[in-house]
């Protein structure tokens, strides 16, 4: 009997599922770092660090920069960070220019957002409610590229920031020259007001040279079972 067969045996009484980890989505994009030669990532949205740790599981040893505006979060993110020598990060949002602005923060904290959010999304996951606002900073990516980054490195920027990708392009349209690749959360239907969609951001990272290489599910509506949120992977092909 093979190994997995008998755990299933062993704990099926419990009615526990196995799911192969890493799953497909990762296994994908892990092949897709690897393949590219990925070198450094840029973690916009950092949250707690939940992506950063992630991508050391999947085995990336490259250099980690990570951006996250919320102070609680940025703490809890300080912590996990502290061992990893390879794992920079800032207090900062990036946007589409330099200026102080404030954040809405939401009860679950990583549905934080400097955008409005709205019934779609409140209504199916109500820990998205927002419970207090914060002042943050926001700068550019392209005013702190050429000092995070080498020129020999590979770059691939993620970006996750609750309906505000769309102003992370736009603050960093001399960086994406010099960058490989994008992770990118796109929504499916709009859940904070006036965010960029998926179809249109598809457009606006092909005219800047990148193609969509991979697409990962996300948030859906428990509920119905509808997805309301996907990544996507985009690669330059040069």
């Amino acid at each position: 009997m093979k190994l997995i067969d008998l755990i299933k045996k062993v704990i099926n009484p419990l009615k526990i599922d196995i799911i192969k980890y890493p799953n497909s989505d990762l296994r994908r994009r892990k092949k897709l770092l690897a393949y590219h030669k990925v070198s450094k990532i840029i973690d916009v949205g950092a949250n707690i660090g939940q992506y950063a740790m992630l991508t050391r599981k999947l085995g990336f040893k490259g250099e980690i920069i990570s951006f996250e505006p919320g102070l609680s979060e940025f703490n809890r993110l300080l912590k996990n960070s502290e061992k990893d020598k390879n794992w920079k990060i800032y207090n900062l949002a990036l946007g589409s220019r330099e200026e102080k602005s404030t954040i809405n923060i939401s009860r679950n904290s990583y549905s934080s957002s400097m955008l409005e959010v709205l019934t779609s999304l409140t209504s199916c996951s109500p820990d998205s409610e927002f419970i207090k606002k914060e002042s943050i900073n926001v700068t550019t990516l392209d005013s702190l590229f050429s000092d995070l980054v080498d020129k020999n490195d590979v770059v691939f920027l993620k970006i996750d920031v609750q309906g505000a990708e769309k102003q992370v392009i736009q603050g960093a349209k001399e960086s994406l020259k010099k960058i490989k690749g994008i992770q990118i959360e796109m929504s499916l239907e709009e859940l904070y007001k006036e965010e960029t969609l998926f179809l249109e951001m598809i457009e606006i990272l092909k005219n800047l040279g990148f193609n969509l290489y991979s697409i990962e599910n996300g948030f859906f509506n428990s509920s119905t079972g509808k997805l309301l949120q996907i990544d996507g992977i985009f690669f330059r092909d040069e």
